[in-house]
């Protein structure tokens, strides 16, 4: 896999180049409520801009139906960058239509422009290889070099990660360089002990993950709306908690091979419960409370993790060599259920290992919670990618950079 950095030493001053970025940020109407991906691409944008190439800048936001539709216009993520570059950054009302064409043929020697949200075409998505094709050879048309540094969709086959890199001249940029380089250490390059934390809503999300990690990881911590799953896998009462039934056998054979591989698959002990999923808008108290995790009411919904589970998971993490987390341990976007998910992240804050927090909720949990970034190894902007990579699937995104 070719690297920006070769591409600078080649000389790009004057050069069109594609940056497919991941943009897909979080918003509130038009406001941005997390930069972090963002910022991710500014080095690369920098850099290529600072060489004086014209810089143009294409991600995906959302999912919107293969049209134009203003509530994923990239607009806002457009002026935010350039806020972070501290430079103008022109704007495409469409991707490879004449507003697109007029803006990139104005830029200037070390310009940038923003195209409009891919995904407002149907080719960006298409199972169909030629409408896909048909797409990259359009995007193909505004540049001269491609740069791919959108981690957090490297694991899609789309026309603007997979196809159009087999048309141009193509490197990776200084995130996705990064990214990779933490993987290998998750998997080629592992220090022990190796505690993996796993939470989030559904466990089928998380299976395959698994699967590899019964192989490979020391320990699990199985928080979030997973957890319910495996708690009635052991057979105990849920309540109205999240539960995904028909995954039960698979997490019962997941239990029984941890044991025999000597992988401590580890639960929580206690979870914080209410009658009801909290108000999210208004984050009205919720007066949950704290029971054991065998003693679930039967109509009461299982939340957060509870105050003898953060201490049991701090434990198991404070002599981690590695850790990787993906997943919050409950509901944290109420501060009635965030003591779960911000107790394990003090925890990797607190390791003396290399920590990884693996994109998606869990880093905007870490943002939300007020961390500071830099206290962790490692922040993923790619929850998904980085789980298939894990898995050991090949990410259709990276394979193509390395054509």
């Amino acid at each position: 896999m070719k690297t920006i950095d070769e591409l600078l030493s080649e000389g790009v001053a004057g050069k069109r180049v594609f940056v497919r970025a991941d943009l897909n940020v979080p918003l509130d109407g038009t406001t941005i409520t997390d930069d972090g991906r963002i910022r991710a691409v500014v080095p690369t944008v920098k850099a290529l801009a600072d060489a004086g190439a014209r810089v143009i800048v294409a991600s995906h936001l959302g999912r919107p139906k293969g049209a134009p539709d203003p509530a994923f216009s990239l607009a806002p993520a457009a002026a935010r960058l350039g806020e972070l570059l501290g430079a103008d950054v022109a704007f495409a009302e469409d991707t490879v239509g004449a507003s697109a064409e007029a803006v990139v043929s104005g830029l200037a020697d070390g310009g940038v422009a923003v195209i409009e949200n891919l995904r407002f075409n149907a080719g960006e998505t298409s199972k169909d290889d030629a409408e896909r094709a048909a797409f990259a050879d359009k995007l193909a048309g505004l540049a001269d070099v491609y740069v791919g540094d959108g981690f957090g969709a490297v694991h899609r086959k789309h026309a603007s990660v997979f196809d159009l890199p087999k048309r141009l001249p193509h490197y990776a940029g200084y995130l996705i360089a990064t990214e990779v380089g933490v993987l290998k250490k998750l998997t080629d390059d592992v220090k022990r002990p190796y505690v993996v934390a796993l939470g989030g809503a559904k466990v089928s999300d998380k299976l395959a993950v698994i699967d590899q990690l019964l192989g490979r990881a020391d320990r699990l911590l199985i928080g979030g709306g997973m957890a319910y799953t495996f708690l009635k896998a052991k057979g105990y009462e849920v309540g109205i908690s999240l539960l995904q039934e028909d995954q039960i056998p698979a997490v019962q054979e997941y239990i029984e091979r941890a044991e025999k591989n000597g992988v401590e698959l580890v639960l929580p002990v206690d979870v914080l419960v209410a009658p009801e999923f909290p108000d999210l808008k208004t984050k009205a108290p919720a007066n949950p409370t704290t029971v054991a995790a065998d003693a679930i009411p039967a109509d009461q919904e299982g939340l957060d993790i509870g105050p003898e589970t953060r201490k049991l998971y701090a434990s198991k993490l404070a002599d981690a060599g590695t850790v990787f987390w993906n997943g919050p341990m409950g509901v944290f976007e109420h501060p009635d259920y965030a003591e779960g998910t911000k107790a394990v992240a003090q925890a990797l804050v607190d390791a003396p290992g290399f920590t990884v927090v693996g994109g998606g909720d869990s880093a905007a949990a870490v943002r939300t919670l007020g961390f500071d970034e830099n206290a962790f190894g490692h922040i993923s902007t790619g929850g998904g990618a980085s789980l298939e990579y894990l898995e050991g699937k090949t990410l259709p995104g990276l394979a193509a950079l390395e054509d």
